[in-house]
């Protein structure tokens, strides 16, 4: 049987990433110990094994899954030949039994690689490119919401693995016009895709059933951490909250380093990143951090050289119109600007609850770790919740798939339920829920009609890359105060923090497994002591 020829897909990053640079190593080292013990090679691979080793490392590299693929045994993509599957079966049906003991820091990295995999093994489903109906949004949707592990960037690209490549809902130019939208606005990237690929699939429906199913998980499984913090303080013991706390101090020091490096690239920013850090910490008002942006945004445009838009896409036409999206539009900033004062004149539990979720949804720009800060302002800073509690839900939603602004649904059940009990608490926690979303929605509802005029506006994108720098600077401020200062209290909590950094940052492990590890290395350590 002849072989396809080789042609890469196209990504967005250049070279393999982690998952598929290990997998490549681990076929090079398989084939090391099949060809030493079958064909006698002492110094490398013979000609045959050296194709078989080019042949799959081409393959690897051009899957169209990427960080996403499933178990290659499980793939509805069959990417080898024939012949060259069986050889490939072959060799690690030998060699991965000694692999252990012959490679044991590969066969390590591949027990952990399948753990990170392991949900998507049990939802991996067969693609279906015609869903258009509501329900079969939410289905499609559920299943990322139980499995999307690791953040607003490996949203993206399990996103991009599930509508561009297997289900074909949309191109791929037409994806990145998406993502782009949604990097531009406020509030949680991946959730707002998802709800831009539910209007456009379904309009008004698709985008609810979207939410629905990518959000429904993990805020549940916080709205019940709440509740069971709020009425069995014991119910986790004292040094797990601790190891959780850790976990943050690590996630939160990753997503500073990681933003830093691609939101600050000059010096110019740097200064503006650190401007705004100690600006929100000096003046630790919750006002502060509006004004930082606002002021950071009038700088990026007097200063900043306009950047290019991306090039053209292929993107259907938005399902709304204009009338409606200014209607949108309207009602977000009616909703900014008139919830403060009418938490003001009727300061109520609920209002109060609304008004900050709500603001702090709208203003964020960045990603899902950014509203870290600005939900410590409101919550801790007032006085609504503990510090610890509020570490203690900000690690746990780390180890949780789905959007980490359902943070905010466990901050609404711990305010609620504090007095309240059980159910006060789960409305408490579905009204922040809906708070802290519902301005992601109402932009990307308004924004969707607008944005081809606006992607070609320079000045507007110059002011966004000075918003992005002092987020950045705001992001670092919360590492310090309260992240820092009320978790690491002595060396031994340097060191887990520390290992922790290194276990996400340099040996990429799946962020639910390090706040596990940290979890359970604090319980025994502090249940030893």
């Amino acid at each position: 049987m002849s072989e396809r020829p080789f042609s890469r897909q196209s990504s967005a990053v250049d070279g393999p990433g982690p998952r598929i640079g290990h997998e490549q190593r681990a076929i090079a080292a398989m084939l090391g110990l099949y060809c030493r013990d079958h064909h006698g090679a002492r110094h490398g691979l013979c000609a045959a094994c050296e194709g078989l080793r080019v042949y799959a490392e081409q393959r690897l590299a051009s899957c169209p899954f990427q960080e996403a693929k499933p178990a290659c045994n499980r793939c509805s993509v069959h990417c080898y030949s024939a012949v060259r599957r069986e050889q490939v079966r072959a060799v690690m049906r030998y060699a991965g039994p000694r692999m252990l003991w012959r490679h044991p820091v590969i066969a390590l990295r591949h027990v952990l690689d399948k753990l990170r995999q392991a949900p998507n093994l049990l939802f991996f489903s067969p693609a279906r490119p015609d869903d258009r109906h509501p329900g079969a949004i939410f289905l499609v949707f559920l299943r990322l919401g139980l499995t999307s592990f690791g953040g607003p960037i490996a949203h993206l690209g399990y996103f991009r693995a599930e509508f561009v490549t297997r289900r074909r809902w949309l191109s791929e130019a037409s994806y990145a016009e998406l993502v782009a939208l949604c990097q531009f606005l406020p509030g949680p990237a991946s959730s707002q895709v998802g709800m831009a690929l539910g209007l456009t699939r379904a309009g008004y429906a698709g985008a609810l059933a979207a939410w629905v199913g990518f959000t429904l998980p993990s805020a549940l499984a916080m709205i019940l951490l709440a509740l069971g913090l709020v009425n069995q303080s014991d119910a986790i013991p004292a040094g797990a909250l601790h190891g959780l706390k850790l976990a943050a101090v690590a996630v939160v020091a990753q997503a500073v380093w990681g933003m830093a490096r691609s939101l600050c690239p000059d010096r110019s920013r740097v200064t503006l990143m650190a401007g705004a850090a100690c600006g929100v910490l000096l003046i630790p008002f919750a006002w502060m951090q509006v004004v930082l942006l606002l002021v950071a945004g009038l700088i990026g445009a007097a200063l900043f050289a306009p950047t290019p838009p991306a090039a053209q896409s292929d993107a259907p036409p938005p399902p709304i119109g204009p009338v409606a999206g200014l209607a949108w539009l309207a009602l977000f900033a009616l909703l900014l600007i008139g919830l403060p004062l009418i938490a003001v004149l009727a300061p109520t539990q609920a209002l109060t609850l609304i008004d900050a979720s709500y603001r702090a949804g709208s203003l964020v720009f960045g990603g899902g770790h950014v509203v870290l800060p600005l939900l410590q302002a409101e919550f801790v800073t007032q006085g609504w919740i503990d510090p610890e509690r509020f570490l203690a839900g900000y690690g746990a939603a780390q180890a949780l798939p789905g959007p980490l602004f359902t943070f905010g649904a466990f901050l609404g059940a711990t305010r609620f339920g504090t007095d309240g009990g059980w159910l006060a608490g789960g409305l408490g926690g579905l009204l922040g829920l809906l708070a802290i979303f519902a301005p992601s929605f109402l932009l990307v509802a308004g924004v969707l009609p607008f944005w081809n005029r606006l992607r070609h506006h320079g000045r507007l994108r110059a002011a966004l890359s000075g918003i992005n720098a002092a987020v950045v600077g705001l992001l670092l401020a919360a590492l310090y105060q309260p992240v820092w200062r009320s978790t690491v209290e002595g060396p031994a909590d340097f060191a887990l923090a520390l290992l922790a950094l290194v276990a996400l940052q340099f040996w990429t492990l799946p962020p639910w497994l390090v706040v596990f590890a940290c979890a359970g290395t604090g319980w025994m350590v502090l249940g030893l002591s």
